[in-house]
């Protein structure tokens, strides 16, 4: 999220909700959202295909057809832009590329749109006036407008409805994803992701390899790694011979489940890491049973990026470990079998990690946004979100203020495609 939960529930006089169904699967966002309404008369806007439970608290329902969120954002855009309602200011200092998606969403027409969408003529209209006379306005997204073939172009688009009405980098405003479970945003900024070292560093910049080879004193791939999608249409080829999945189902998450069964089947070895005997976990060679949060140290970063310390309740159960524990012991194992042999000098080559603090001690030294999020820090009580560079940086609860991160943002012009 670029603004905080806080942040939208005072300051944004307009909350427009797509593909996110808020009220059941972010319920404290949900609550907030609805109390912004109740309490300070924010404007409330919900599109989704499917009405679902907050759309009864909105002042306009957008009940577009499924697919087609491009089209209408670039309808609410063309309104807005042809009455001239568009922040000039902003757009002039702050972005560039802004003619190109001038002229994109000139075709969609509230006509065009309408037929595209089957949200009427007269709801685009007001719902472009009323996110228009009630600014600061906040934009919520989840993964109603992610999961899909155009996901990448969606939310383009939600970040250019954003910048065409100024709501970027000021108090209320913002583009605000809300992540689907604990700790996505998290795994995310600490390299759960296939294309970047963690703190969204590139892994095609030599300078950062290097920097990171150095502090694990191992060579790292030029590759760019391989989505869950992709692992798994690999594994049924015989690409992938082994899988280690650590918290994740795949046998109920994903929306084939013919085709994940048949290549978790046709994986050499398959490792599984679960609180629970999952349906993935009764195919796997090998469980390793884990422990909840609560029987462990460590800490969570939430959607709004804001990094929470997570303190020790009860002793593990049973036989379950610590995910880290029983990540650090498979690690270290390899590393006596000569999987990888790393260099003696390396700071942290031998996962020799006494505590989540030792955890988070590298971290701060190789993730500049995370740099100064310390143990001492957390462990006083200090609220901090990324970016915190440094040990007196006091957090970012607002990202893009005065500048964008890339300098101007950007427009990218995006057609809508059938799905």
């Amino acid at each position: 999220m670029t603004n905080s939960i806080r942040d939208i529930a005072e300051e944004s006089d307009c909350i427009f909700i797509i593909g996110s169904n808020t009220t059941e699967q972010r319920p404290v966002i949900g609550i907030k959202v609805r109390a912004a309404k109740r309490r300070r008369g924010a404007k409330l806007i919900v599109a989704d295909p499917r009405r679902i439970d907050i759309a009864d608290y909105a002042d306009l329902y957008l009940q577009h057809e499924l697919g087609t969120d491009i089209a209408l954002l670039n309808g609410l855009m063309h309104v807005i832009i042809r009455e001239g309602w568009h922040d000039e200011a902003f757009i002039a200092e702050r972005t560039e590329n802004f003619e190109a998606i001038k002229e994109t969403v000139s075709a969609y027409t509230p006509e065009r749109t309408s037929e595209i969408t089957g949200v009427p003529v007269e709801d685009i209209e007001k719902a472009a006036r009323m996110m228009t006379e009630n600014r600061p306005g906040a934009l919520l997204y989840a993964m109603g407008i992610t999961q899909h073939t155009v996901g990448v172009g969606n939310v383009m688009s939600c970040a250019n409805l954003q910048m065409v009405l100024g709501n970027m980098g000021v108090p209320g405003g913002g583009v605000n994803p809300l992540r689907g479970q604990n700790n996505v945003q998290g795994a995310c900024d600490l390299g759960g992701l296939p294309n970047v070292y963690p703190g969204y560093q590139s892994m095609t910049d030599p300078a950062i390899q290097d920097k990171f080879e150095r502090a694990w004193g191992v060579p790292l791939s030029h590759e760019i790694g391989l989505t869950v999608t992709e692992m798994l249409d690999a594994a049924e080829g015989g690409d992938v011979r082994c899988l280690y999945v650590i918290g994740e189902n795949p046998m109920t998450s994903d929306p084939d489940l013919n085709h994940v069964r048949h290549a978790l089947e046709e994986t050499e070895f398959l490792v599984v890491q679960d609180m629970f005997m999952t349906e993935t976990a009764q195919l796997a060679d090998v469980v390793f049973p884990a422990c909840s949060f609560a029987e462990k140290n460590g800490a969570f970063t939430n959607s709004e990026r804001r990094v929470q310390l997570v303190r020790q309740a009860i002793e593990p159960i049973g036989e379950s470990k610590d995910d880290a524990w029983i990540v650090t012991q498979l690690a270290q194992r390899l590393i006596g079998l000569g999987a990888a042999t790393p260099a003696e000098d390396a700071p942290w080559a031998g996962w020799d990690y006494a505590s989540a603090a030792d955890v988070l001690n590298e971290i701060n030294a190789l993730t500049p946004i995370y740099g100064g999020i310390t143990h001492e820090r957390l462990t006083a009580g200090e609220q901090l979100r990324w970016p915190a560079p440094t040990a007196d940086h006091p957090g970012t609860p607002i990202l893009h203020v005065g500048k964008f991160s890339r300098g101007l943002g950007h427009f990218t012009a995006v057609e809508h495609a059938p799905p």
